[in-house]
């Protein structure tokens, strides 16, 4: 059963979890009722309760009120997954990998957007390289959601969107969130 636990007594195994052991973890965790009634649901922006994940993983239980989203970004060279616990969500992403080092905007072709809506209970698993923003279209309930990444991520690198052109804006290290 997953439980909270700061980032500092986290540990990380010697066999990495694998993308099924990781959506695994995030559905068990979305189904436990209990774990999702303890997050505090906040009106105004989005609110988290960090848990453990499998082998070291990073995983979080989110809160997302209506009209909430991520802006775009990617997970800084780690692997993941979410599924949705209440509520649902949009996630709006890139089908092809981008470069993570050298650029400051790109210019996306025709054809690269992707765009999922997962209800309750439904997740995904995304690799290294995935960029995206998540959505809580909702006018009027809130969604949770329950995300794991391995290794723990390192960075996460924000991005603007002007219609085809995406942009770098920051970088942010797990000591900024």
């Amino acid at each position: 059963m997953p439980h909270t636990t700061s980032p500092a007594t986290a540990s990380v195994s010697a066999t990495a979890p694998t993308a099924a052991d990781l959506l695994d973890f995030a559905r068990a965790a979305a189904a436990d009722r209990d774990l999702v009634a303890r997050l505090p649901l906040d009106p105004e922006g989005r609110s988290w309760i960090r848990l453990e994940g499998p082998g070291g993983a990073e995983a979080w239980l989110i809160g997302w009120p209506p009209g909430a989203e991520t802006g775009w970004h990617d997970h800084g060279g780690s692997y993941g997954v979410f599924v949705t616990a209440a509520g649902e969500l949009t996630e709006q992403s890139l089908a092809v990998p981008i470069p993570t080092e050298g650029w400051r905007a790109l210019e996306l072709a025709d054809g690269v957007d992707r765009e999922r809506i997962l209800p309750e209970g439904g997740g995904r698993a995304f690799g290294r390289g995935h960029v995206h923003q998540v959505v809580n279209r909702s006018g009027s309930v809130h969604a949770v959601s329950v995300h794991a990444y391995y290794p723990p991520l390192p960075l996460i690198r924000r991005y603007s969107r002007q219609g085809a052109t995406l942009r770098l804006e920051l970088v942010e290290r797990p000591e900024e969130w």
